[in-house]
């Protein structure tokens, strides 16, 4: 009798911060904070997030009263699965002229070959001086996005958005959108369920509605004006029934043409974008946690038709429904209508 063989535990995918002069301690923190509570149904951590610098170890400035002390020099980025850049006050010629120091660029070169690339806040310059975001969409945060876009005419600029997914480069907005980025790629990684418990634990949305709009300095709306968070409300309770614009600016008393416009400036999309992506994530989540049917998933989260769904997901994750589920619900039966 032959016993059973254990096998052992994956390799957590490894995660190097790249700590730069001038760095903002909160987006240094973002990695290690969202990237080390994912955890698996065993318990067992799923990234490994080390930190480095462009020098040997030793202290790294910040933008703040005090300096951190970093232990690993850039050759660690050679074994890397993810790398994050996060801001920095101190990037010289790279914010200033759109090139990399001699001894930045020594340490990307440390980067292998398909390693993904992440970018938090203005650490997208960092990235773009290195010219891997040349000819591809990205962001950043939308004081410095029209500089970015002069300094770098090649790279496709959304000020727009709270992140840009690009495949195997990624980029934030400013600041704490880094923590919407580091949480969406833990649930592209591991699913819903293993990102909504992270986002739980670290006291955040699992999801934030809208893009930059909502945040770039306004003139003080009227306070006798309605704000549309009980439209949104009401069609979260009903996001599989049909939903009319119309009917979405009733829950406000507004015109059409006012809500749509006050819908816009609060959430940063149009109501149609918006209803899209939430009826995404709750596909999302039924595909995950129940053996519903495509058919079904599709009707409950407001598609109406498989063939419907199919084409939103493939267009906002880039995969079919069946294979969203074969990754992420490995135990459940392809008897589910797939």
């Amino acid at each position: 009798m032959t016993s059973e063989r254990t096998l052992p535990a994956p390799r957590p995918h490894r995660v190097v911060v790249l700590a730069l002069d001038g760095l903002l301690p909160f987006e240094l923190g973002i990695p290690q904070r969202i990237f080390r509570l994912a955890r698996d149904d065993q318990r067992r951590r799923l990234y490994e997030v080390v930190t480095c610098s462009v020098r040997p170890p030793g202290p790294v400035e910040t933008d703040s009263d005090f300096a951190i002390m970093v232990e690993n020099g850039p050759e660690i980025l050679a074994t890397a699965d993810t790398v994050v850049v996060p801001a920095s006050y101190e990037l010289g010629p790279v914010h200033d002229e759109g090139v990399l120091t001699e001894e930045l660029a020594a340490a990307l070169d440390h980067v292998r070959p398909g390693t993904r690339l992440v970018a938090i806040c203005t650490g997208g310059y960092v990235l773009a001086a290195a010219g891997y975001l040349d000819g591809r969409p990205a962001t950043t945060h939308w004081a410095s996005a029209e500089h970015f876009q002069r300094l770098f005419p090649q790279v496709r600029v959304d000020a727009d958005v709270l992140f840009v997914d690009d495949g195997d480069v990624l980029t934030s907005a400013g600041v704490a959108a880094g923590i919407d980025l580091c949480v969406h790629i833990v649930r592209r990684d591991h699913g819903t369920a293993v990102a909504n418990e992270v986002a739980r634990r670290t006291v955040v949305p699992p999801h934030r509605d809208g893009g930059q709009a909502q945040y770039i300095e306004r003139p003080v709306p009227d306070p006798q004006q309605s704000s549309t968070t009980n439209a949104r409300a009401w069609a979260l309770a009903r996001l599989q029934e049909p939903i009319q614009l119309r009917d979405m600016a009733a829950q406000e008393s507004m015109s059409v043409r006012t809500f749509t416009r006050r819908f816009r400036e609060e959430v940063g999309v149009s109501p149609g974008q918006w209803l899209t992506g939430q009826r995404v994530e709750r596909a999302r989540h039924l595909l995950e946690s129940t053996a519903l049917s495509v058919d079904q998933v599709a009707r409950d989260s407001g598609f109406g038709t498989a063939q419907s769904m199919r084409q939103h997901l493939q267009a906002a994750l880039g995969v079919t429904p069946s294979a969203y589920r074969r990754t992420f619900r490995s135990d459940l039966s392809t008897a589910c209508g797939e």
